[in-house]
């Protein structure tokens, strides 16, 4: 649960993603690089992870990057469960309840020369987590990373558009509204009424397997 003002927090999430986005973008070209032409969603985050929780910035922007981070939930006999498992979750001190999230999903995977865009996979097992509170339960920020394994980013951008409005359950009130990129990280958000009436901002960043043609160093 988060303590004062819940605009002020969404301030403080926003401002980090930013600069946490820089610092994954620093780190893609030398993770892809090492991984296969079609790597697998955990291999992909297993080795992003690694690389961010090595880097000097990120240490000084956080308490901790977490890979597969399971947020508890409270059943009604006051017993605390496990909630799932988000692929990373940042965490600014030994809070457990407060950290921001980011749920990764491929897209335009490429199988038999034919290409699946698994737009809908990204909103129904992605997205939805967040509206359902299953993922950053009371918090007002969430983030959805895409793993664009083609390198066709304004084809993924189409599908994810279609997918999102046709979704109704998404309870979009925004977007998807462009953001400014990040290094060649495309970005944007969407807005959410959640079940129980609150709102959620999810922020959006699709990474182009492509640009891992030449590492930074």
């Amino acid at each position: 649960m988060l303590i004062g003002d819940v605009q002020g927090w969404v301030d403080n999430f926003v401002s980090f993603d930013d600069r946490f986005l820089e610092r994954i973008a620093a780190a893609w070209p030398a993770c892809m690089a090492v991984l296969p032409e079609q790597p697998g969603e955990d291999a992909i985050t297993i080795n992003l992870v690694d690389r961010l929780t090595k880097d000097a910035v990120v240490r000084r922007l956080c308490h901790w990057v977490e890979y597969q981070f399971e947020p508890f939930g409270l059943a009604a006999d006051g017993s605390k469960y496990s909630k799932g498992i988000i692929d990373i979750a940042v965490l600014f001190d030994w809070e457990r309840e407060q950290y921001l999230a980011y749920e990764c999903k491929r897209l335009n995977v490429i199988n038999g020369g034919s290409r699946n865009s698994l737009a809908t996979v990204y909103v129904t097992q992605g997205m939805m987590r967040f509206l359902t509170e299953q993922y950053a339960e009371h918090l007002p920020v969430g983030c959805m990373l895409g793993y664009v394994l083609d390198g066709d980013v304004p084809f993924a951008k189409v599908r994810l558009a279609d997918a999102i409005s046709s979704h109704v359950p998404l309870a979009l009130i925004e977007g998807p509204t462009p953001l400014s990129e990040i290094e060649t990280i495309e970005r944007f958000l969407t807005r959410h009424t959640r079940p129980a009436g609150s709102h959620i901002e999810l922020r959006h960043a699709l990474f182009s397997k492509s640009s891992a043609a030449a590492p930074n160093g």
